[in-house]
């Protein structure tokens, strides 16, 4: 059939051009962008879980990033820390060179004095000043935040870690279930000693040998021991004619050792005497708490806290309440903002007025004109605050290490491996395949080329109409 108004092969034509040539510049947007998919129409089911893996991955990265930092943030206080020790190990020396007060003139122990009291400012300097990013790491900055802690119970009270829902409050039960005791030897005074004697007192600070005379009284007994009680730890008290010894701690930790060297002393168990305390048992919200003596820890469920119960705490049966509210460090190291993906880590006061504590002392009190300073002549009680300080830089050091080591640092390698997984699978659903897309673009260029000349063709088609009409 012959006509000259409609050309069918033309349109027919016109339509496979239209086709090749976007089939063409599909293939030439995916070379030139590397991207299979481009927008939606590509591929919208591939679109969706392209763009559900690519959250991902931006979650992920930001969480090793925000590890990264985190380290930095650890390693900066831990840093200042590893000062402050070295530093608290010269105290150490300085009051052990201050005891020998048999071979020191009043003018080295002066300058001992001196040196001590610099190296308190510099520790004081160093827990007011360490910051990371404009915020303080170690001057009580980074402290959990507590209410509704009872002083006649809670004696003190270090929070390592702990979940806080945001704008909330986690409670805090502790149970005494057993009470704490201190180690106990009586013996019985009468009317006085009938003869010189002399024993050896032994307690969990060290022992002393005490001499007594003959004629002593329960009253000058106990005297004579409590004189030595801070060398020992042993305290003598009366309840009639008998004189109690008892440890001035609680628990397993604590002992009391009377032996006679000389003479004869009789207590309630015979010549020799000795005996331990016992420990308390506690549960911290519902969980076996590790006990020494009234001091109680529990690390579980991301709660991670120890506290020094007070006597009366310690030693009655009963249940006491607080309230962690908020504070401590907290990273974001998970790729999603839950508790599941944050760890925390609370930083005490490093400064000299919060390093010991209220059984020892602290350690500001031994700067001169203090009660516990070496140039008094207290080179003991300031050597076992100093002790009690170094063990407390310790523990803090210990729990920073533990966090950046098996949480931190294990979470970056995790992720890394996440971000390889997430980003292959990404790639697979998103990105072009060259060699695919190479082949598919000669084809489209050779149809493209052969489909105009087609059309070219039908578009000539017409004119045979013009040979009938001769």
């Amino acid at each position: 059939m012959s006509v000259i108004n409609t050309n069918i092969p033309s349109i027919t034509a016109v339509h496979k051009l239209a086709a090749n040539q976007g089939d063409l510049r599909t293939r030439l947007e995916r070379l030139s962008t590397g991207l299979r998919i481009n927008r939606g129409r590509d591929d919208p089911a591939g679109l969706i879980a392209s763009e559900t893996l690519r959250s991902e991955i931006r979650g992920i990265s930001q969480a090793i990033d925000n590890s990264q930092r985190a380290i930095n943030v650890i390693s900066t206080a831990e840093g200042a820390l590893n000062e402050i020790s070295a530093l608290l190990l010269d105290i150490r020396g300085l009051v052990n060179h201050a005891a020998n007060e048999g071979a020191n003139s009043e003018e080295e122990l002066r300058a001992d004095q001196l040196q001590i009291d610099s190296i308190i400012e510099a520790i004081d300097r160093i827990a007011n000043t360490t910051q990371f990013g404009g915020q303080k790491l170690i001057n009580g900055n980074y402290e959990y935040t507590v209410s509704g802690l009872a002083a006649s119970a809670i004696d003190t009270l270090t929070v390592f870690g702990a979940r806080v829902p945001q704008n909330s409050f986690q409670n805090i039960t502790v149970e005494v279930t057993k009470a704490a005791e201190t180690a106990q030897v009586a013996f019985s005074a009468g009317s006085g000693l009938t003869e010189n004697v002399t024993i050896e007192v032994k307690g969990s600070r060290g022992m002393e040998v005490i001499s007594l005379t003959s004629g002593s009284t329960a009253t000058t007994i106990a005297e004579a021991i409590n004189k030595s009680s801070y060398m020992t730890g042993v305290s003598a008290a009366l309840s009639g004619t008998t004189v109690l010894l008892n440890s001035q701690g609680y628990g397993s930790d604590a002992l009391v050792s009377v032996k006679p060297i000389d003479g004869s002393f009789i207590v309630s168990t015979g010549s020799t005497a000795m005996d331990k305390g016992v420990d308390a048992s506690v549960l911290i919200n519902g969980q076996n708490a590790s006990v020494r003596g009234i001091e109680a820890s529990l690390r579980a469920n991301g709660l991670d806290l120890t506290l020094l119960m007070t006597a009366d705490r310690g030693t009655t049966l009963g249940t006491s309440t607080f309230a962690i509210t908020g504070g401590g460090a907290t990273f974001q190291i998970g790729p999603e903002v839950n508790p599941n993906g944050q760890v925390s880590i609370g930083i005490p006061n490093m400064g000299s007025s919060n390093l010991g504590n209220a059984d020892v002392g602290f350690l500001y009190t031994i700067k001169d004109g203090s009660s516990n300073s070496a140039s008094s002549g207290n080179a003991m009680s300031a050597e076992r605050i100093v002790v009690e300080a170094i063990d407390q830089v310790a523990v803090i050091r210990g729990r920073l290490g533990g966090l950046q080591r098996n949480q931190i640092e294990t979470n970056i390698n995790s992720q890394r491996v996440a971000l390889e997984n997430v980003t292959a699978a990404e790639s697979a659903i998103r990105d072009a395949d060259i060699a695919v897309e190479v082949a598919a673009l000669t084809r489209s260029q050779i149809l493209v080329q052969s489909t105009t000349s087609i059309l070219g063709i039908a578009n000539q088609l017409p004119q045979t109409a013009l040979s009938l009409l001769g």
